[in-house]
């Protein structure tokens, strides 16, 4: 801010507390030059008069990181929730048609394309919950976006909606009725973990992390190293195991430090190893002879939940 007082010509610059006593006249060009004296010691009237007109500029509160990009759309946060959920079903329907796409070009084995949408999927979508408001009316509008998967995997799995090219890349067999079962209860897990346990718990990032990344990994290094049988399962190796608590806990770890950064968890190493113990049961309960007759994407969540439930 600048006051100029004509006359005296007292030039007040503000922010500095700058104040110029010139001797400088208007209308008198000729007397202004670059060799005009400017006096640097105003009189103490001129210096009282100027800071009586000097009003400090308001502060604006300083929000945090998370309600910053809770409200980057719009000042209104329904608004702002809705155009989340928006965007966050486009990125989640962008991922899941690259993974379509491989699917019909046969770019990777039918079972690996699967498991790589398994893997994706839930961890994009948490990527995206910082665009969130907080409270449950965000966490019910994240919701729908995994909601939404649920109705389609039902129209699918029920042969009422045709599409080859999804059915293909998260069935085993191609068999679209495999779509009721195991990518159902993947998309309701996430769906409840969402509402139930938000981005604020750990027990939300333990149930996706372990779901997604850890039985995930499981199934990929299982296949290409598991010459190793457990004694007790013949159908699951030592190598899948150890892969599936190693990669649910990094991921969790992983997930821990991005919404720490957001202010949603306080990070520690008590939670650390919260996430390990999480991980490990999860790996333990996903080797046992229960997983031929319980789908994996039952029992991983419901363990991670369980144990979760007690550590944190």
């Amino acid at each position: 801010m600048a006051a100029l007082g004509l006359g005296s010509s007292v030039i007040v610059f503000d922010p500095l507390l700058l104040h110029f006593n010139s001797s400088i006249r208007p209308f008198a060009p000729k007397s202004t030059g670059p060799n005009t004296p400017i006096s640097r010691h105003p009189s103490a009237s001129a210096l009282g008069s100027s800071l009586a007109a000097t009003r400090p500029l308001p502060l604006r509160p300083r929000r945090s990181l998370g309600s910053a990009s809770a409200t980057m759309f719009t000042q209104n946060p329904v608004v702002s929730d809705i155009l989340a959920s928006a965007l966050t079903g486009c990125i989640a329907l962008s991922c899941l048609r690259f993974w379509n796409e491989t699917a019909k070009r046969g770019l990777f084995d039918q079972k690996l394309n699967r498991k790589l949408v398994h893997i994706s999927v839930g961890l994009v979508f948490m990527l995206c919950w910082p665009l969130f408001s907080p409270g449950s009316r965000g966490a019910l509008l994240a919701a729908t976006v995994p909601g939404v998967n649920i109705i389609k995997m039902l129209l699918l799995g029920l042969g009422i909606w045709k599409d080859e090219a999804t059915v293909k890349s998260m069935s085993r067999f191609g068999d679209y009725r495999e779509l009721l079962k195991g990518p159902l209860y993947y998309a309701i897990t996430i769906t409840l973990a969402c509402i139930m346990y938000w981005r604020t718990s750990p027990i939300s990032i333990a149930a996706i992390c372990n779901l997604c990344a850890g039985d995930g990994i499981a199934d990929i290094v299982g296949r290409r190293f598991g010459n190793i049988k457990i004694p007790y399962n013949r159908n699951k190796s030592v190598a899948g195991s150890i892969a599936m608590a190693s990669a649910g806990f990094l991921a969790s770890v992983g997930y821990m430090y991005y919404f720490s950064s957001f202010g949603y968890v306080e990070g520690s190493w008590e939670m650390v190893l919260g996430f390990w113990i999480v991980s490990l049961a999860s790996a333990v309960v996903e080797s046992l002879p229960i997983s031929t007759d319980l789908d994996d994407n039952l029992t991983v969540p419901v363990t991670s939940i369980l144990v979760g439930s007690l550590v944190f």
